[in-house]
């Protein structure tokens, strides 16, 4: 093993366990959101959950947690209408947000959650960071563009976990990700690296906790030792 690489290493080692130790701790669902005014002050650093709908927001939750049901799923798009908080005994937020783009439900619905979301992602000052989802079968789309844009603006730091990994072909998949890597390489707020997962499967899910624990750990939030 290069003695150079031994630290960095040991490094993600402990933050792979970090997490794995984050999400095993009982996590709850808080409340619903609908308006800013109703979020509680800004102290304890989020992290927000985005993307299309029916990208798979609820499931990775469920897949981060362990839990089958923490968070509601749906085949339909537009299910989750609001921020949904979930909490553990950490000073953490995860928030599950409404998706943006398609959804199955009346326009003006969609409309106010998508002010919602915008509203939620440029103007939070406790927001860590947002975990923006993308299909790994589509890539990023011009919806998806709009949102790392409004990011970018607002200097929100966020990052790409592409979602349903399972589904296309290995070589596909490492397409669609370079191509996103080289274009998060060009954007300001974003994180370059790339996470791919699957909640079917599992995989990557590792990968995104530990990302979260080191997160966290910046944040000067005390991780489980």
């Amino acid at each position: 093993m290069d003695e150079a690489a031994a630290p960095a290493q040991g490094e993600q080692a402990r933050f792979v366990e970090a997490g794995r130790q984050l999400f095993a701790r009982p996590w709850a669902f808080v409340r619903g959101v609908r308006t800013l005014s109703d979020l509680p002050p800004p102290e304890a650093p989020e992290i927000a959950i985005a993307g299309r709908s029916n990208v798979g927001k609820s499931s990775l939750v469920n897949a981060l947690t362990g839990q089958k049901a923490l968070a509601r799923t749906s085949n339909t798009p537009g299910r989750t209408q609001e921020l949904n908080l979930f909490a553990s005994d950490t000073p953490l937020l995860l928030v599950d947000m409404p998706g943006y783009g398609y959804a199955e439900a009346p326009k003006a619905a969609v409309a106010a959650w998508t002010r919602l979301v915008h509203a939620y992602l440029r103007g939070r000052p406790n927001l860590a960071r947002v975990y923006v989802l993308v299909d790994a079968r589509h890539g990023l789309k011009v919806v998806d563009r709009e949102v790392l844009d409004s990011l970018d603006r607002a200097a929100v730091s966020y990052q790409v976990v592409l979602t349903k990994a399972d589904k296309p072909k290995a070589g596909e998949l490492h397409r669609v990700m370079a191509a996103v890597e080289a274009e998060l390489a060009r954007r300001p707020a974003a994180y370059p690296e790339v996470i791919a997962t699957s909640s079917l499967r599992g995989s990557g899910i590792e990968a995104l906790r530990a990302a979260i624990a080191r997160l966290a750990a910046e944040r000067g939030i005390d991780l489980p030792d």
